[in-house]
């Protein structure tokens, strides 16, 4: 098992003093510890977004996947067998193509996130989608790990040390 960076620790004890603050009357003793990583791309999401909204930003998932519409029912035989008939079709996101996986404001800055974990690479879509952001006065970041995007929000927004 991988150590973890001293950012995930951050993020936890961050996230344990969100859980005081909400239940400051829950024992200690029995308190469940909140535990992060940042193995998988949906992991580092979530340390992103919780750490964001911890320190008081907005944060959200941006979902371009589409929906599926299913018109298939089911139907009773003369037996009293029940089959499924019919099918289903799915219909693409009005979303922009290439958007970014996470979008933020941060300290009144609009802040899209895109998270690439091991080989991923950014599409043409993607690179596209972060000249147009960053061409409208907004911040685009690729986020490789939680420690990465720490030092990143480090050094753009100074963390107050308690």
């Amino acid at each position: 098992m991988a150590k973890k960076s001293e950012a995930v620790k951050h993020l936890e004890a961050l996230a344990m003093d969100a859980q005081r603050a909400k239940y400051p009357n829950f024992p200690e003793s029995a308190r469940p510890r909140p535990k992060y990583s940042d193995a998988t791309a949906n992991g580092l999401q979530k340390c992103i977004i919780d750490f964001l909204r911890f320190s008081g930003c907005q944060c959200e998932r941006i979902a371009v996947t589409g929906r599926y519409i299913d018109n298939s029912k089911v139907v009773t035989d003369v037996l009293g067998n029940k089959r499924k008939i019919g099918s289903g079709k799915y219909i693409p996101s009005s979303m922009q193509s290439g958007s970014a996986d996470l979008s933020a404001t941060i300290a009144g800055r609009s802040v899209k996130i895109e998270v690439k974990i091991f080989r991923d690479k950014q599409s043409d879509a993607q690179k596209e989608y972060q000249r147009q952001v960053e061409q409208a006065g907004g911040v685009y970041i690729i986020a490789t790990s939680f420690e990465q995007f720490h030092q990143w929000y480090k050094i753009f927004l100074p963390i107050p040390t308690t």
